[in-house]
């Protein structure tokens, strides 16, 4: 009766444990599942173009790679395969430009089977009536503007700044403004990085230089104002909703692509 009793108790007890155990680990589970995992983003800037190599404006127009563009993208791909890097998603936006650079450096850097998903939102800033014009035309009426003598003193005051100038002299009225731009672009990468955090890792996204510049100002407003590369990329981390800029403008992927040639 005695064996019998102790056999009990020790039974009573083995079950206790396993549900303590068994609670413990289903806590735990549920913990973890809603931690967010880092995401770190290669935000990059599309190939040179046919308007950039002719120093005019390029905002939703859109013109071709050239072949120092196309070539510095399959240079960006070599370099990212080069260092292992690998993506787990890849992004663009919607234009001609950024897309055919996203395929080149997925298919030079070994993901070409990796989908490219496309995003308007994702695009340059909209410049309404200076599409297409010259870059001295357009910036020499924002300095005339602003009463200003120097490029390197405009990008001084920042780019909310610059793109509400733009937008007020658009006679259109059809030039993006900052509110405009600022929220199209974070709600974008915001709702990538939602996405992504449940698995994390690293995240492609090709885009354009006042795009990728304007995201930086919101979320690092004191990281000063660069004209950034073509094919250059600039590293974000993500996780638990804050960003972190890791690097800016880096072309170290490029330059080693450039070795493997």
């Amino acid at each position: 009766m005695k064996k019998l009793l102790a056999a009990c108790v020790s039974l009573m007890v083995i079950l206790s444990l396993a549900a303590c155990n068994q609670s413990k680990t289903s806590s735990e589970t549920t913990v973890n599942k809603g931690k967010d995992k880092t995401v770190t983003f290669y935000i990059t800037r599309h190939g040179k173009t046919i308007f950039n190599t002719n120093d005019r404006v390029q905002g939703w127009s859109d013109t071709p790679l050239t072949e120092d563009g196309v070539k510095v993208a399959e240079n960006l791909g070599k370099g990212l395969k080069t260092d292992k890097v690998k993506f787990n998603a890849a992004y663009s936006s919607d234009s001609g430009r950024a897309i055919e650079t996203a395929n080149l450096v997925l298919k030079n850097s070994g993901q070409q089977n990796l989908v490219l998903n496309q995003d308007k939102n994702l695009r340059e800033v909209y410049f309404g009536k200076f599409e297409g014009d010259l870059n001295e035309n357009m910036w020499g009426q924002v300095m005339k503007s602003l009463n200003m003598n120097s490029m390197d003193n405009l990008m001084k005051l920042g780019l909310p700044k610059l793109i509400d100038t733009i937008s007020s002299i658009d006679n259109t009225k059809q030039a993006e403004n900052w509110d405009q731009v600022s929220n199209r672009v974070k709600s974008a990468i915001d709702k990538i990085a939602k996405k992504q955090a449940k698995q994390g890792g690293n995240v492609l996204i090709v885009s354009h230089g006042m795009t990728i510049d304007a995201f930086l100002s919101i979320i690092a407003p004191d990281q000063p104002l660069v004209q950034l590369d073509n094919a250059s990329v600039t590293k974000v981390e993500y996780r638990d909703g804050k960003y972190k800029v890791k690097s800016v403008n880096d072309l170290s992927y490029v330059k080693k692509g450039e070795k493997e040639d």
